[in-house]
């Protein structure tokens, strides 16, 4: 894609916005982007028009990982539409950067799909409901989120066996809960905005009466299992003495005692000096005990990730932190590239400008060539899956569409963006007809990739 390219987005063709700007001024912009991507055009849909072959997108990604896993990256993708969609990222920027858009700029998180949001503790030990993955996080048209938003909102539908009038329905909770959101984020003051949060008992009350004693019991279990000493009792054993991880190959390997000891002197040398002082001298309090390779998610089976054990000063005192490789984000190819000096940089820039409460261990590093960055694993972190959300799939869609609404107007312009979408059903319809389409469109792509599994031209093997 050329810098001409009117997709395309760059620092030079959209300048950051004048906060000196009018309130008149800044609905004006948002009204024009509809000549640019007119509201009811969001809802169209040409295959015939994406410019690119899905499968080859899938493979392209391939290069920066480690070759023995793909064949689990692929294994796990191909395991159900709903598995693809998680893993295809990089397909669905593609499709994006293939239609109009708005314009309206916002820090994306670039995978805000259903199973994308979730609970975990601020830093005063707080459960909050937030986006939790920024792996592709970048600057780009707010409604790409959305979009990915609400075609997961289909995909996971049918994955449970929903009926499309249900899927419809959580569509459209989702759409009009960002809008409605966004209309009151244009007239908060600022820094309202930037402390708002979905606190756990706000989120509970998005559910019917007779759903929020059963989810409240699930979640006060899971914050008391995720936690540093719960996994510690699960994925550890004494050998000789000294806590070690166990291993669960493929998923869970060692790692000899040069790359453990490279790890420690370069990546985590570096990242330390990326936390703030305070931390830093939190962190300094405890040492490194044992680290190995982890196989986790879908989309990010094959990239470089270690779970790393560290022990406090007191000796029952476990840390575990997750050092992920971060590669460009998904979106680079087609909005420009990131600003920020590394990737795990960018990662946790985007982290940091998206969520209410961002971990106090995050930060960055580097290592044999490759980026990483590292946070804190498990800490209370609860994410649903998707059989738990069949029952309350609209509500927790609503959830989602107002916590994307937080997000967004934290890095964009809500006066714009609240102008661009408007009052009436025009917006929210068209993003119904897109993630019914779009559904349809990652049906026949997960297809693609297993028929060229079955033909033996890619390789797989059971991923879970």
């Amino acid at each position: 894609m050329t810098a001409t390219d009117p997709t395309t987005i760059s620092p030079v063709t959209v300048p950051e916005r004048d906060l000196r700007e009018t309130l008149e001024e800044r609905r004006a912009t948002g009204q024009a982007a509809r000549e640019q991507a007119p509201r009811d055009g969001q809802g169209h849909w040409d295959e015939a028009a994406r410019g690119h072959d899905a499968l080859e997108t899938i493979l392209a990604q391939n290069l920066i990982r480690v070759p023995e896993l793909l064949p689990i990256r692929h294994g796990r993708m191909v395991a159900s539409p709903w598995n693809y969609y998680r893993g295809a990222a990089a397909v669905m920027a593609a499709d994006l950067a293939s239609r109009p858009h708005s314009g309206l700029r916002v820090q994306l998180c670039g995978d805000a799909h259903v199973l994308n949001f979730g609970l975990w503790a601020t830093p005063e030990r707080n459960l909050r409901f937030d986006l939790r993955d920024f792996d592709e996080t970048l600057p780009g048209p707010f409604e790409w989120d959305l979009l990915r938003l609400a075609a997961s909102l289909v995909v996971a539908a049918r994955e449970d066996g929903l009926k499309a009038a249900k899927a419809d329905e959580a569509v459209v909770a989702a759409g009009k809960a960002y809008r409605d959101r966004m209309a009151r984020y244009a007239t908060m003051p600022e820094l309202d905005l930037w402390y708002d949060g979905t606190h756990v008992d706000s989120l509970i009350k998005y559910f019917s009466p007779a759903d929020r004693g059963q989810l409240s019991v699930h979640i006060e279990k899971e914050s008391k299992r995720r936690t540093h000493r719960g996994a510690f009792a699960k994925l550890t054993e004494m050998v000789h003495g000294q806590p070690r991880i166990d291993e669960d190959p493929p998923l869970r390997t060692r790692v000899d005692d040069e790359v453990q000891d490279a790890l420690s002197d370069q990546c985590l040398a570096g990242y330390r000096m990326t936390l703030q002082e305070d931390r830093r001298h939190l962190f300094d309090r405890f040492t490194l005990v044992d680290l190995i390779r982890q196989v986790v998610g879908v989309g990010s089976v094959g990239m470089r990730v270690y779970l790393a054990l560290f022990e406090g000063r007191s000796g029952d005192d476990p840390l575990f932190l997750q050092i992920k490789q971060a590669g460009p984000s998904v979106y680079e190819s087609h909005l420009g590239p990131s600003q920020q000096a590394s990737h795990g940089a960018r990662v946790i820039a985007g982290k940091r400008v998206l969520q209410s409460a961002t971990d106090i261990f995050v930060g960055w590093g580097s290592f044999e060539g490759q980026d990483y960055y590292v946070r804190q694993f498990r800490d209370m972190k609860i994410v649903p899956d998707i059989e738990l959300l069949a029952p309350v799939l609209v509500e927790f869609a609503t959830a989602c569409g107002e916590t994307l609404a937080r997000a967004h107007a934290r890095s964009g312009d809500a006066v714009a963006i609240s102008a661009y979408l408007g009052k009436g059903p025009t917006f929210i319809k068209a993003l119904r007809d897109f993630a019914r389409r779009y559904a349809d469109q990652n049906e026949r792509d997960h297809a693609q990739l297993k028929h060229a599994i079955a033909a033996g031209r890619v390789p797989s093997e059971p991923g879970w």
